[in-house]
């Protein structure tokens, strides 16, 4: 398994950043348009980055147990 979970890992990385990126362009569209509090959907792509963060740092635990085993 080494090296699996450590690519899946760089993979969530690169789809947190992504989801960062599409955060940002919430904030700027409401900005645009003259809102006054942060938007909602904001909300839920920090959660969502927040989640995927999560996923790749446990991952990097397995990738870490994998090679401590070995």
């Amino acid at each position: 398994m080494t090296g699996r979970a450590d690519d899946i890992a760089e993979r969530l990385s690169a789809i947190s950043e992504e989801i960062a990126d599409f955060a940002i362009d919430s904030i700027r569209e409401a900005l645009r348009s003259g809102a006054t509090s942060r938007p909602v959907a904001e909300k839920r792509l920090t959660q969502a980055r927040r989640a995927v963060e999560k996923a790749a740092h446990l991952l990097r635990g397995v990738e870490a147990e994998a090679t401590d085993g070995e």
